[in-house]
């Protein structure tokens, strides 16, 4: 099975959160081929939870999990140790009170 690109996924997912009218950008650009993708969801509370895509060896399904969430400082201080470690990870901050970030859709995490 052939794998998108990490750029084209982030251009497809920025695109579907344009078309509902949810502010997304990007806050750090990785590798365009290989890099893996952090989402920020920012609540514009003070709050916000990262996801991380994950791999799940029983089912074989790919799921986005919890990476940080609680107030946006800390979270924003596990993205720059995150950062630190893998210097091709994309960072996908996006902003919506609702809490909306559409990665529960189909086709997200393929």
């Amino acid at each position: 099975m052939t794998r998108l690109t990490a750029d084209i996924w982030v251009s497809a997912y920025l695109t579907r959160l344009r078309l509902v009218d949810i502010p997304a950008f990007i806050t750090a650009k990785g590798d365009a081929t290989a890099g893996a993708v952090l989402v920020k969801l920012n609540t514009l509370d003070g709050k916000a939870v990262v996801y991380q895509r994950s791999f799940d060896l029983m089912s074989g399904e790919r799921t986005w999990v919890v990476l940080s969430e609680g107030a946006e400082t800390d979270v924003d201080a596990a993205l720059r140790r995150q950062r630190g470690f893998d210097p091709d990870l994309w960072v996908i901050e996006v902003e919506d009170r609702a809490g909306r970030h559409l990665l529960d859709e189909p086709g997200l995490c393929d």
